[in-house]
């Protein structure tokens, strides 16, 4: 229930409690503050009475203690007893005459001047006591001045009225000062989450309004549009893949159907026949290999193109692909040629080979009749490298960058045909392994390397 409450509220609640801890905390300080000042301003009243006391106890007899001079104040606000050794009473104030205010054990524990507050007889708030021990010709007496702390509680009780009903009313007005400064921070968070919600598939090329304030609400602005802008790139890209997928499928299926209704239109010999089946089979295959394609490169996009490792020859790899090419190569006049380690290697043979099927496919078709592609693969240690190369012209600047994006193609060239899906199928199954692939031009035409993980 918490997590699903509005931002607004939670801030305001979250910013209400450390406001009650606050005024909690600094509600304690003070009053605790004000007893202790209080408390020293009383025992700032009691020490010069009682040294006044005790030099005339010290130097007179007992009697004259609390005499007619007028030394005492009211007793119902200060007062003043002498204690024998034995806690009986020598001297006091007529406000505490009739019980000592200090017992025995109390007076022979005392070494010095100590202050004490306890309850009295006769009064009705605590009393704040000086005990003071006090050496005489006729033996050590206590003196004990003393003052009710009842204007001390009435202040102290005054306080903690003040603050239990001001804290509440300070909680109050500062929870409500930031809700509205919760919700005047969070507005333009809100007009930023409405003007995102309005922007549709229509208008892919629609911005936010980023405010010019350089604060996080600024960079949040920034990097909304910059997701938008990746989202109408993937948008975009993913159009032209549907278009170019649409445009190569419907090329095969246009010549497909176009040789079936040759062969219905009418009577064919035998040879006829097998040729058109030969040649629809032919195109069947060139839709079969589109489709292999279009689903390694969707799987690809998702970021998991299947693959199942298996020890292999990395040789057999390599010559079964150059098999699945020679009959492009001889028509074309390209001879192949091939270099490497027999050494047994983990991989999925069935995507390397349709890798290396595309690459030889690209080599050849960009190579001169008489031409030679060569095939290289080395081992260096747990990685294994497959170097194609041709004696082309080499790859084009465009082709350096951009060559293993979909439907790719050299641009200006007679020979640039098929569909530009093969150096992205590449891609795509070294990255499977956990490899990489790079294009380069050498001293004779181009080169694509393929390192895998062995």
């Amino acid at each position: 229930m918490w997590t699903r409450a509005p931002l607004r509220l939670r801030l305001t609640v979250v910013f209400g409690a450390a406001m009650a801890l606050v005024l909690v905390g600094l509600g304690t300080f003070t009053y605790l503050r004000l007893g202790a000042e209080l408390l020293d301003s009383v025992d700032l009243g009691l020490r010069p009475r009682a040294q006044t006391l005790q030099n005339a106890v010290a130097i007179a007899p007992a009697s004259s203690v609390g005499s007619p001079s007028g030394s005492l104040i009211d007793p119902d606000e200060a007062f003043a007893q002498v204690l024998g050794s034995g806690g009986e009473i020598l001297d006091a104030s007529s406000g505490v005459s009739a019980r000592p205010l200090l017992g025995p054990g109390r007076i022979r524990a005392l070494t010095g001047p100590t202050f004490i507050s306890q309850p009295a007889p006769g009064f009705d708030d605590p009393v704040r006591l000086l005990a003071v021990p006090v050496d005489r010709a006729d033996g050590r007496v206590v003196l004990i001045v003393g003052s009710t702390l009842g204007d001390l509680n009435d202040a102290l009780q005054r306080l903690l009225a003040g603050l239990v009903t001001a804290g509440p009313v300070a909680l109050v007005l500062t929870m409500g000062l930031a809700w509205l400064l919760a919700g005047a921070a969070l507005r333009p968070v809100e007009l930023l989450r409405a003007e995102a919600a309005a922007i549709t598939a229509s208008e892919p090329a629609r911005r936010l309004a980023v405010p010019r304030t350089g604060d996080e609400l600024a960079r949040l602005g920034l990097t909304l549009n910059a997701m938008l802008g990746r989202l109408q790139e993937a948008i975009e890209r993913e159009h032209r893949f549907v278009d170019e997928a649409s445009h190569e499928l419907r090329t095969p299926l246009a010549t497909l159907r176009t040789e079936i209704d040759l062969a219905l239109a009418r009577q064919h010999s035998n040879e006829e026949l097998e040729a058109a089946l030969r040649s629809a089979s032919d195109d069947v295959e060139r839709l079969q290999r589109l489709a292999d394609d279009f689903l390694v490169l969707s799987r690809a996009r998702a970021g998991r193109v299947p693959i199942r490792r298996v020890p292999a020859a990395l040789a057999d790899v390599v010559t079964r692909s150059l098999a699945s090419v020679a009959a492009h190569a001889a028509s074309a006049g390209v001879r192949t040629e091939y270099s490497g380690p027999d050494s047994t290697v983990e991989l999925d043979p069935q995507r390397v080979e349709q890798a290396l099927r595309n690459l030889l496919e690209n080599a050849i078709r960009y190579s001169p009749r008489g031409g030679v592609v060569r095939v290289a693969a080395d081992r260096h240690g747990n990685v294994i490298r497959i170097a194609v190369q041709d004696s082309g012209p080499g790859f084009a600047q465009e082709m350096l960058s951009d060559g293993f994006d979909p439907f790719a193609r050299l641009s200006g060239n007679p020979s640039s045909t098929g569909a530009g899906l093969g150096l992205t199928i590449v891609r795509a199954v070294a990255e499977a392994h956990g490899g990489s692939v790079w294009a380069e031009n050498g001293d004779q035409g181009a080169r694509v390397t393929m390192e895998l993980p062995a």
